[in-house]
């Protein structure tokens, strides 16, 4: 299981950070024996012995473990919301015509701005030391961006970013290009509703019903 990264997401409920710290337990104790959990200074969750990072919104909650990092996970609900000011002031102009030429401008938008936070987290520095200004890797297309594949963050060669497929939200995870997996449990509460897995092209896969 050490090559393996582990994704729940579930909803949020009425206090989305507990659920979130309550979620992450949970999926550390299939890990490790009687994980313990703590924050930095910056509010950063650490449980000793493995790699986490905790993502919310108002109605969804994402958390990730591993046996080893660098990781990060980060979750952005779709819903209608004017996004090309943000863009216009921090995307560089690559990833600003990327965006223009997908379909959809806000899911372009968001797979984007999720790879940036993911892959801060993962760095340890969130979007601080200009983070929204982090070249992300491009799809050549949406069917491509879709397509399950870990790609390499320019300038970091030791981390890549995967987009995992969930309905409603946009998740990225950062991690290690030497993961071999990404599994992806969604939760309704205590209850597991469905589970897949994704291989990194490096190789990410998903299994699921």
């Amino acid at each position: 299981m050490g090559d393996s990264v582990h994704v729940w997401m579930a909803p949020a409920g009425a206090e989305p950070r507990t659920a979130a710290h309550n979620l992450l337990l949970l999926l550390a104790g299939t890990l490790i024996p009687a994980p313990a959990l703590h924050h930095d200074a910056d509010g950063r969750p650490h449980i000793p012995g493995i790699a986490v990072s905790i993502s919310h919104t108002h109605h969804l909650i994402a958390v990730a473990a591993s046996y080893d990092g660098p990781l990060g996970v980060d979750v952005e609900e779709v819903h209608p919301r004017e996004v090309r000011g943000l863009a216009d002031r921090w995307f560089d102009p690559a990833e600003l015509e990327w965006m223009a030429a997908q379909p959809d401008e806000l899911t372009a938008f968001l797979h984007l701005w999720t790879a940036k936070e993911a892959v801060g987290k993962a760095l340890g520095q969130g979007l601080r030391n200009s983070g929204l200004r982090r070249a992300m890797p491009l799809p050549s297309s949406p069917a491509e961006s879709q397509a399950l594949r870990a790609a390499l963050v320019p300038d970091h060669a030791g981390l890549a970013v995967l987009h995992v497929p969930v309905e409603l939200g946009v998740v990225a995870v950062a991690l290690s290009p030497g993961v071999g997996e990404v599994v992806l449990s969604l939760h309704h509460e205590a209850a597991l509703r469905r589970v897949g897995r994704s291989r990194t092209s490096f190789p990410v896969v998903v299994r699921g019903n």
